[in-house]
């Protein structure tokens, strides 16, 4: 994942030397951090999670979010990143930086995480789509480790052979764990001796995949794979989510067992709306951020709340507006709102009259809105 976002929150950075940089593709690499042994406890994280790196291009101050690709257990903070054009931040960062320099790398985060679930037998499917890649190894190498009874199946999706990142660190895991590891290398713009494999992983080819792939389970001859699906994880481009997503759930899967990661701004709905609400016109919205307080009138509410502050100008935390990154998280301290379908917020987190602003509509006359979380 790559983005470059608004903090709205308090994020700690740390000095971290960078211990190793490799080019991996022609418009990828990766950065390895040294964490000084006072500081390790700063650095622990979950499979699935990213950090954020501050640092200069072009005389501006960047803050920019990278997915690790390394598990808990190997004790390292690796980042998979892309350079999307000459010209951008990340450019700046793949030039200017060496080995030994510093940068400024923010405590983990991200909730693009799962359970351990170490004594049961779990089956994970894993959709995968370029850089996209990067919190999915992270995820395999540690379920590979500490889930010896879980098996998964990874779909990773590229435009050519020769853009597919970590090839060799998958493959020799499909080696060494071939028994709970395969993996399907899909390409969208390099024809392929199987035309099962060419095309771009979307609704038609998850079809295809669970007849022809997820068809039949060695441990269950009364049940397919598919049946057997614990979790799903889909990492990608926006598009690529919400037709994965939606499609996995038109399949059967609960909308709780499919969790997403972006790596760039989306402003659609993952699910569609499914309710109506009653219109409300002049929605009078009061809300607090970095000690600031803001009044407006929204003119109804057609549209989630941050869709329309962000309408009036207003510099209110975001990233993705899908309600999977939590830039926008806030608490509602007066009137009602609709908290839609989002893959952030956990259920205590709700009670405690947390919401997130991207996935909200007003549903009385007047709200109350506090983004200074800390």
């Amino acid at each position: 994942m790559e983005q470059q976002i608004y903090k709205g929150k308090l994020i700690k950075f740390h000095r971290l030397k960078i211990a190793k940089k490799e080019e991996l593709t022609k418009n990828t690499f990766c950065l390895e951090f040294e964490i000084p042994a006072e500081i390790k406890s700063h650095f622990k994280f979950k499979a699935g999670q990213f950090v954020s790196i501050k640092f200069k291009a072009k005389g501006e101050e960047i803050i920019n979010d990278y997915s690790m690709t390394s598990a808990p257990y190997e004790n390292k903070i690796a980042l998979g990143i892309k350079v999307n054009s000459p010209d951008g931040a990340t450019s700046e960062l793949y030039k200017n930086y060496e080995v030994g320099d510093e940068l400024l790398v923010s405590e983990p985060s991200g909730r693009f995480t799962l359970v351990s679930k170490p004594s049961e037998f779990r089956t994970i499917i894993a959709f995968a789509g370029g850089i996209g890649i990067t919190p999915v190894l992270s995820h395999i190498k540690d379920l590979l480790h500490n889930e010896h009874r879980t098996r998964i199946f990874l779909f990773y999706g590229n435009k050519s052979s020769e853009d597919v990142i970590y090839r060799e660190a998958l493959d020799n895991l499909a080696r060494k764990c071939g028994d709970r590891l395969q993996i399907f290398y899909f390409y969208s713009q390099e024809k392929t001796s199987d035309q099962f494999f060419y095309g771009r992983l979307d609704e038609k080819k998850l079809a295809l995949i669970i007849n022809q792939i997820l068809h039949l389970d060695d441990t269950d001859e009364e049940s397919t794979i598919w049946d057997a699906v614990d979790e799903v994880l889909i990492c990608g481009k926006g598009d690529m989510i919400k037709t994965l997503a939606n499609a996995c759930y038109h399949h059967g899967i609960p909308k709780k067992n499919i969790h997403f990661e972006l790596f760039e701004e989306y402003n659609n709905d993952i699910y569609p709306i499914e309710k109506e609400f009653p219109l409300i016109e002049n929605v009078e919205v009061e809300f607090k951020m970095f000690g600031k307080e803001y009044q407006t009138v929204l003119p109804d509410n057609k549209d989630k709340v941050l869709q329309q502050l962000l309408i009036q100008k207003f510099p209110v935390p975001y990233s993705c507006k899908s309600g999977i990154c939590g830039s926008c998280e806030c608490y509602l301290e007066e009137g009602e709102v609709e908290l839609l379908e989002n893959e952030y917020l956990t259920e205590k987190e709700e009670h405690q009259g947390k919401i997130l602003a991207c996935m909200s509509i007003a549903k009385s006359k007047k709200i109350k809105l506090n983004f200074d979380l800390t």
